[in-house]
């Protein structure tokens, strides 16, 4: 099973760094809400792997065999390693290359505030969210927490459903 999990985890670790990383400069020039959405297709196509590591698993190790709680664990261990990939490329990124990340993300709360025609209320709050946005993403310990919140939520579904769809029973005995 260590095999397995840890080959499929780091292979999806990878992807999802790789996808990740090469999707950032991207980001600013399609607009926030767009890169939202190739970067949950991102860790989506990532945690494909959750779903052939089990399968493979079932395969290779258990002989065809696989209850629910078994392809679960296999599955979540999976999605953990790959979300500390990811977690740890995000990390590296965000506080080597690229340090004003939340500043511009702030400027985009701000900017997204003025353009939905807020009143100067809303505006003013949504100025004083994007600066404690912006203070509490530069303490690395919440930033984590951001990014695991991220990516291992798609982990856990994609761990459920194969973990759900891949079970089978052992074939009844003759008699």
């Amino acid at each position: 099973m260590k095999k397995i999990v840890l080959t499929f985890g780091l292979i999806s670790g990878a992807i999802a760094a790789i996808l990740m990383i090469a999707s950032l400069p991207f980001s600013s020039k399609i607009g926030y809400g767009a890169a939202l959405i190739v970067g949950y297709t991102n860790l989506v196509l990532s945690a494909l792997l959750i779903f052939f590591g089990i399968r493979s698993y079932r395969e290779n190790v258990s002989g065809g065999r696989l209850s629910f709680a078994r392809g679960f664990a296999v599955g979540i261990l999976i999605a953990l390693i790959s979300t500390f990939c990811y977690v740890a490329a995000w990390e590296l990124v965000y506080f080597k290359f690229m340090p004003d990340f939340g500043d511009k993300y702030a400027t985009h709360m701000i900017e997204r505030a003025k353009a939905s025609g807020a009143t100067p209320e809303k505006i003013q709050q949504a100025t004083q969210e994007a600066e404690h946005f912006k203070q509490s993403y530069n303490n690395p310990i919440i930033n984590i927490g951001y990014t695991i919140l991220e990516i291992f939520p798609v982990g856990f579904a994609a761990t459920l459903l194969s973990a759900a769809f891949l079970r089978r029973k052992p074939a009844p005995q003759p008699a």
